[in-house]
């Protein structure tokens, strides 16, 4: 499966995290000594089930590196764009191509194993879209400081996961529908009121489930979606504010100061000797073994006698 990692952002001057970017793509800000989309790509690049990697917004010139195939995009000014133009390259690199996942650059805590996890839980069931979650247990027993937000649903809140997978017909239809709710995406309450106003109340009432609501967006839109209800709040994390951002830096310095000081594993060698001493080779070698003759011994007697007459 392949992954589109959407990393076209350029904060603006009014933007909280400008003064970081310094007019360049959010996707290249600093973390621990590293941009923030290599995080991304070093967790995709280790996912068994990511074949190639498409950036839409960068280029080769940012000198990324990651162990899968790295196609580059250039920016096509809008997320929708974005992801259509990740898509359409990803068909282009193999038109029998189904799903893809799509992957914001500013999740740079993910890891490969969680990259597989997403893929082996949806490809479970043949849906059109997975959207995915995380309860805000999760992510306050992770991140405790974090500030999310959160929408909140009858018996849980959750926030919503910056990394998620797509059948490719998603992008040739309700474009419309689409452009409207990524537009919101950070406004539950937004994305609700597009859906419906029956849907914003009782979003925010609090009086409708995870599940009624995939349901109702899914009949809206008419396509067949699912909910995917993260055990890890990584995917989730995403850095929009100054606060975030530190956050990450410092967990993640965090993380590659402990695996630096993990001991190394040597692997001891054993020698077989060739060569032994030469009392032991005495001890190992066999003793001579001396002939015997099969003839009576008085009849050896006997000649000995006569042989000693003769002499004389």
């Amino acid at each position: 499966m392949d992954a589109i990692v959407i990393a076209g952002g350029i904060p603006r001057p009014e933007d909280p995290l400008y003064p970081y970017s310094h007019g360049n793509s959010k996707a290249l800000i600093d973390v621990a000594g590293k941009p923030m989309v290599q995080w991304v790509l070093d967790a995709l690049g280790g996912a068994k089930q990511v074949d190639h990697i498409i950036i839409v917004g960068l280029s080769a010139k940012n000198e990324l590196t990651c162990k899968k195939p790295l196609h580059y995009v250039s920016n096509q000014g809008r997320m929708l764009s974005n992801i259509v133009a990740g898509v359409n390259k990803s068909l282009e690199l193999n038109k029998k191509t189904k799903y893809v996942l799509v992957v914001s650059s500013d999740i740079p805590s993910l890891k490969p194993e969680m990259v597989d996890w997403l893929v082996n839980t949806c490809m479970e069931t043949k849906d059109d879209l997975y959207y995915g979650v995380c309860p805000k247990d999760v992510m306050e027993a992770r991140f405790p400081s974090s500030k999310r937000t959160y929408t909140h649903l009858k018996g849980m809140d959750v926030c919503g996961a910056d990394i998620n997978l797509t059948h490719v017909r998603m992008t040739t239809e309700h474009l419309d529908v689409w452009e409207s709710l990524i537009g919101s995406r950070k406004s539950p309450l937004k994305q609700a009121s597009i859906i419906g106003l029956d849907t914003f109340f009782q979003v925010f009432t609090r009086s409708i489930t995870l599940d009624d609501l995939v349901t109702k967006i899914c009949s809206r839109i008419g396509i067949k979606g699912r909910a995917i209800v993260w055990p890890y709040a990584e995917p989730c994390m995403d850095i929009d504010k100054p606060n975030q951002l530190e956050l990450l830096r410092e967990d993640l310095a965090k993380q590659q100061e402990q695996a630096a000081a993990k001991p190394k594993r040597t692997v001891k060698r054993t020698v077989k000797k060739t060569t032994t001493s030469k009392s032991a080779a005495s001890k190992a070698a066999p003793k001579p073994v001396r002939k015997t003759s099969s003839r009576p011994k008085k009849d050896i007697v006997a000649e000995a006698k006569a042989k000693l007459k003769v002499d004389k």
